[in-house]
């Protein structure tokens, strides 16, 4: 688990608020990257686009549709922020997938801050857009009288469990696959079975670079359904 290690990039001392750590750097490169795709990539706004300029436009529409297709003309307003999650975190997670690279989102507190970010986004904005009609999401109307507060209940639980679940899945995820492959790499040092070894961690490999995207998108797409949620809470 050395690899999940906070360390500070200068002297060996206390970490606080405000030193620069092996997740500032890398945080730091993953903006870096998304700056140069979206930006530097796309600044010639060519007729007949470039291949990096090809992947910013595929990526945009991508993002683009989900949200309009999960939030309605409403929440289009929203994209930017939503577009920024996901481009943060699919580039975070490939830098993370360098040889002596370091993964930020296999840190539940910097996942917890992004899922905790958008939690408090979307209740405020629904406070802000509905008022009180907002609880109207924990309470089923069509539902049977009896059923209805046991159901609001359920509802309330589950709402509240929203930016944990959103946190700790792409943390998780994450790390989990990249324990895996550090513990297949132990075992790569015994001659019997270092084939088998290099052989899973090929593998594991391919399936992380795969996880590396689906994660993001989950990760967008729950943002999206809660983003709904504010701007439509009737059930």
């Amino acid at each position: 688990m050395d690899q999940f290690i906070v360390k500070p990039l200068f002297g060996h001392g206390p970490i606080e608020w405000y030193t620069p750590t092996n997740v500032t750097l890398w945080m730091g490169l993953a903006v870096l990257c998304v700056i140069g795709l979206f930006v530097l990539g796309t600044r010639g706004r060519a007729v007949i686009p470039s291949r990096i300029q090809s992947v910013a436009e595929l990526a945009y529409g991508f993002i683009y549709k989900m949200v309009e297709d999960i939030c309605g003309h409403d929440g289009v307003k929203y994209f930017p922020k939503i577009f920024t999650l996901f481009v943060f975190i699919i580039f975070t997670n490939y830098l993370g997938l360098l040889p002596m690279s370091f993964t930020p989102t296999s840190h539940i507190a910097v996942t917890a801050v992004l899922g905790f970010g958008v939690f408090f986004a979307v209740t405020l904005l629904g406070f802000y857009k509905h008022g009180a009609h907002f609880l109207g999401l924990f309470w089923m109307s069509d539902a049977p009288l009896i059923l209805r507060p046991i159901i609001a209940v359920i509802e309330v639980i589950s709402y509240f469990v929203r930016p944990v679940s959103h946190s700790i899945r792409l943390a998780g995820n994450i790390m989990a696959g990249h324990a895996v492959i550090k513990v297949f790499a132990g075992f790569a040092a015994i001659a019997a079975i270092s084939p088998v070894s290099i052989a899973a961690i090929v593998a594991i490999y391919g399936l992380e670079v795969l996880v590396a995207f689906i994660q993001a998108y989950v990760f967008t797409i729950l943002t999206c359904v809660y983003l709904k949620d504010a701007l439509h809470p009737g059930h």
